[in-house]
């Protein structure tokens, strides 16, 4: 069910955060830029209009995400350290100091789940625009982006003579295949397994037959590589075709 608007009605006893707190800290002050309407604009067709528990308010979600990003915390460590910090309150929207959780740190796993890549990058427009308000960001600078992908997962693999007598093999073959050209043998089955055996002996450190593997692997290189300048030096367009991928087979031979 989609979340309930707050009751406004005052507490006779009790101060609101903005008579207390400093307006001038950096979270206030970002609290009135952010647009927070939008959000519930955005994210409000993802809740039945009409059945069960009402749902948290969108801001309190919404603030949470980004004290959680901006300071590096977990899901608990978040909601921790919410209850003890007024200014992060008063950034989620509340109007009183609250002492109690206001979530169960799971809710924000699953709050994450619904909203999927498209709701994260309503965020992150979110945060462009108050930068832009802010005067902290510029129009021009939002041009070209650099992104730091040190720490990021890449397939990329150390090249070893193994793997290069193995890859460039297989893609003289492929090569073959594709123009219609008939190999004595393409040794895929037995080249396949060299190239796991070598690897199997390099990590069991038994260089002797990891040797072995490898003179193998060039072996099949060789030949395959030979077989394919046989069948090509008579056809000057096959030669055009091949003259890369032989070059390098060669140099890699050599």
């Amino acid at each position: 069910m989609q979340p309930k608007p707050k009751d406004t009605q005052g507490m006779l006893f009790t101060s609101k955060l903005e008579q207390i707190l400093n307006i001038q800290h950096p979270l206030c002050k970002l609290a009135g830029v952010i647009d927070w309407p939008e959000f519930d604009k955005a994210f409000g067709k993802l809740y039945d209009p009409g059945f069960g528990r009402p749902a948290k308010s969108t801001r309190l979600m919404v603030g949470l995400h980004y004290l959680k990003y901006t300071y590096n915390l977990s899901d608990e460590a978040a909601v921790e350290t919410w209850v003890e910090n007024p200014y992060w309150q008063y950034f989620c929207g509340c109007e009183y100091f609250e002492h109690e959780f206001p979530i169960d740190p799971t809710s924000m796993t699953r709050w994450r789940n619904r909203l999927q890549e498209a709701g994260m990058e309503k965020l992150l427009e979110q945060t462009i625009k108050a930068g832009i308000k802010t005067g902290v960001l510029k129009r021009q600078e939002l041009k070209r982006l650099t992104v730091d992908t040190t720490v990021q997962e890449k397939a990329i693999a150390f090249p070893t003579d193994a793997r290069l007598y193995q890859k460039m093999r297989v893609k003289l073959v492929k090569k073959a295949r594709d123009c219609g050209i008939a190999l004595r043998q393409s040794y895929s089955r037995v080249g396949k397994k060299a190239f796991v055996m070598h690897n199997r002996y390099s990590h069991a450190r038994q260089f002797k037959r990891a040797g072995k593997q490898l003179r193998k692997l060039r072996t099949y290189l060789g030949r395959v590589s030979r077989d394919l300048q046989r069948k090509t030096q008579q056809n000057p367009q096959l030669q055009a075709e091949f003259s890369e991928l032989l070059g390098l087979a060669e140099r890699l031979l050599a």
